[in-house]
Formats: structure tokens, C-alpha cells, sequence
């Protein structure tokens, strides 16, 4: 299945395993791009040498083209952008919206630049910037998101820009494939789908978790902005005494980063930056990376947050990335067979 998609990146199949802090590591951006996807190595919640260490893990299984998703914002961001090119990385994404010097670079460098977009205005302006492609994000998708609808937000943004549009938020099989590209995108990236794959590194009793879960919730409380997850105990905890709980979250980050309070101060109000947040978000955004680890590297799902796609309350299984792939391409094609139309029987002579 040739897209715009494939033929940017060079991957088989346009579908994009999104970069999720603490899931997407070498590991699971491998599977993927091995199976034909384009996987993309989740750097925002790593450091330099962590993501220097994952780009090279990927690079020893698979010859295929994968990606790396960083945070614009970061005090490293540049440096982190020359590892990238140093490292012949194919595609560069972003966890918050990117820096035209960047996209600049790693540009110049030949680095396929693909950023994430909640708005149309918003991939208006990169569009101006020359980005080579953008993920559309609906409000069904995991994480932060907004508030429009998938089925509405990409027609619009589809229409508004001239260069290839992958939709993010609510997909998870053939069927959504095809639909994406009946609204003109060139492919579908998914987050909580390939989460809930054999080759994530996610521990097996967070994914029971998700596999059991059919509500999710958005919220403001974890970091300031809107972040969808499984809606659960903790996250009802998050709803209340927000100052105590960011206190408390602090600390225990504080000591899990090595970070101190001084420097959790100043990302904090960096991440506070253009939002009306109150102290207690601010120091709660600054956090928010050990409320994830919890649940995503230690297995708390009872002590930290698990973001999550509406999708969620469909999924019950856990195959491979390739299983996965294979499965979406071949329903795909059944589904598009299926919607072509009669054929004539030959005129009879």
C-alpha cells in the first residue's frame, strides 16, 4: 500500500508507532519499523546519552527508516537534534510544538521533519515553516489532546495545507486505515494500539490494566493542559488536594531525576509558560514524568497515570508489531475490495 506517507520515509506500510515517554524505546521502534511501520524512539523522557544509546539499539536490528521524538522546549534541544543527524536518524517528530530553527537544521541535515498538530491554525503555521509532513491529532487520541473530533479536525486540516497529513486519534484497524485515506490522509499513526502489542515494554500487569479498562478521562490536573487516560483511583486522587499530591509527587521525583528543586522550579515554569497554570500545576507539569514511570517502567498502575486513546475500550489482545501490521494491512485491503464497485460481466457477441 503506497502512500505519500511511504514514499517520504521509505517505510512498506503508512502506519507510525507514536513516541510515548517511557513505552517507545528501542525495543518497541524497532519491532516496528521491522515490520513495515515507521517506529519512532520516544526521547522526551530520556537524556542525551539515553537517546544516543536507543538510536543506536534500533540501528543494529533493522536497516528500516524509523524516527525520534523530542521535546522543542528542552533545554538540549539542539544537541539533541545534532546527535540526530550525527546518527543518520530518517524522521525527527516532536512531543511540543517545534522551534523553526529546528526544523531549519535538521532540514538542512535532510532529516524528515513530521510534528504533531491539534489545530488547524497550527499546521497552517508549520506548513510555512516547510515541515514535510504532519500528525493530526483528534480528541479520541491518548496524551494531550484537544478537543475536535478526529473526523472533523482532519478534513480541515487535509484541505488547508498541500503536504501529507497522517491522522492520529481513534484508530486501530484496517478499517480506520482506509477511512483516513478517504479523508485524504496519507496514513495513521497510533499510540495505545501498539502500547498494548507483546513488544512493548510495558509491564504485563499495567497492560492488564488498559486491556480491562473501557473508560478514560481528560483532565488538566496532571500537568496544566488536557492529558486523556484510563480513568481510575488515583487519577479521581488527582481531581483533589492537588497542592499536598504535587508536593508529595515532587519529592519522589526529586529523587528518582536527581533533580533539585531549583532546576524542577524552572521546568516547571517552562512547561507553564503561555498557560494560566496555578503553582500546584507547575509543579505538578514539572512531575509529570515520574507519575508515567510509575506506571510504565515500575508496573504502579495504582501510583502513577497511564495515557490513553478512547480505542482502549476495543482492544483485547496483545499481538506483535508485525502481527499487528499484517492484520491492519490485510483489513484494510479486504475493506477496500469489499467497497469497489461490481464489475460488468463482458458484453455478450
Amino acid at each position: 500500500m503506497r502512500t505519500a506517507l511511504t514514499s517520504l520515509v521509505g517505510c512498506r506500510h503508512p502506519i507510525v508507532q507514536t513516541g510515548m515517554g517511557y513505552v517507545a524505546g528501542a525495543r518497541l521502534a524497532a519491532a516496528t519499523s521491522q515490520a513495515g511501520g515507521l517506529g519512532v524512539i520516544g526521547a522526551a523522557t530520556m537524556s542525551v546519552t539515553e537517546m544516543t544509546s536507543a538510536i543506536r539499539k534500533v540501528k543494529e536490528r533493522t536497516d528500516a527508516p524509523f524516527g525520534v521524538n523530542i521535546r522543542s522546549d528542552a533545554d538540549d534541544a539542539a544537541e539533541r537534534v545534532e546527535v540526530m543527524i550525527r546518527e543518520g536518524v530518517r524522521v525527527a517528530s516532536f512531543a511540543q510544538a517545534p522551534r523553526r530553527e529546528l526544523v531549519a537544521r535538521l532540514k538542512d541535515a535532510g532529516v524528515v521533519t513530521i510534528p504533531s498538530v491539534g489545530a488547524r491554525r497550527h499546521a497552517e503555521k508549520v506548513a510555512g515553516w516547510g515541515v514535510d509532513a504532519v500528525i493530526v491529532q483528534g480528541g479520541e487520541g491518548g496524551g494531550h489532546t484537544g478537543p475536535v473530533a478526529t473526523t472533523l479536525l482532519l478534513p480541515q486540516v487535509v484541505d488547508a495545507v498541500d503536504i501529507p497529513v497522517i491522522a492520529a486519534g481513534g484508530f486501530f484497524d484496517g478499517r480506520g486505515l482506509v477511512a483516513a485515506l478517504a479523508y485524504g490522509a496519507c496514513g495513521i499513526a497510533m499510540g495505545t494500539r501498539f502500547l498494548l502489542t507483546s513488544d512493548s515494554p510495558v509491564p504485563d500487569e499495567v497492560k492488564k490494566s488498559y486491556l480491562a479498562a473501557r473508560d478514560t478521562v481528560v483532565t488538566t490536573r496532571v500537568d496544566g493542559v488536557p492529558h486523556r487516560m484510563l480513568s481510575t483511583p488515583f487519577v479521581a486522587s488527582l481531581e483533589r488536594s492537588r497542592l499536598v499530591r504535587a508536593l508529595v509527587n515532587g519529592a519522589r521525583f526529586k529523587r528518582l531525576s536527581g533533580l533539585s528543586w531549583a532546576e524542577m522550579l524552572r521546568e516547571g515554569r517552562r512547561m507553564r509558560h503561555g498557560r494560566d497554570l496555578s503553582w500546584a500545576q507547575v509543579l505538578q507539569a514539572a512531575n509529570t514524568p515520574m507519575l508515567l514511570r510509575a506506571a510504565m517502567v515500575d508496573g504502579r498502575a495504582d501510583l502513577g497515570v497511564m495515557a490513553s486513546g478512547q480505542v482502549v475500550g476495543v482492544i483485547d489482545d496483545l499481538p506483535s508489531c508485525r502481527e499487528l501490521i499484517d492484520r491492519i494491512i490485510a483489513e484494510a485491503e479486504a475493506t477496500l475490495t469489499r467497497l469497489a464497485p461490481p464489475r460488468e460481466p463482458p458484453a455478450l457477441t
